[in-house]
């Protein structure tokens, strides 16, 4: 039986506060991008690691089976925004985390 789609959710980064939409299907990195929010990224397919931050709440689900995390890593709360899908409303900590055109951030 087909899942049905997850609607869209929010994310919320902390230190800053800055939070995004995430629509279904879309990566928390994807949807921070989307809306203006620049986070430290790199390949984008969940191997470089750059992007690495900790999920301080909700859980996610990952575009591919082997992202870039050790079990011990996934069992502390890290994630890799680039391949993970929310499962629902987030917070992560990623305190490079900016609007898109502060302090340069490009």
């Amino acid at each position: 039986m087909p899942s049905e789609p997850l609607p869209s959710c929010q994310a919320q980064l902390q230190p800053s506060g800055l939070s995004f939409t995430v629509q279904p299907g879309q990566s928390l990195l994807e949807a921070a991008l989307a809306s203006g929010i620049f986070m430290a990224r790199s390949c984008r397919n969940g191997t470089c690691r750059a992007c690495m931050c900790r999920l301080a709440s909700g859980q996610v689900r990952y575009r591919v089976e082997w992202p870039g995390l050790s079990p011990d890593e996934k069992d502390e709360g890290w994630t890799l925004p680039c391949v993970a899908l929310p499962q629902g409303d987030v917070v992560l900590v990623a305190p490079s985390a900016r609007r898109l055109g502060d302090d340069g951030g490009t």
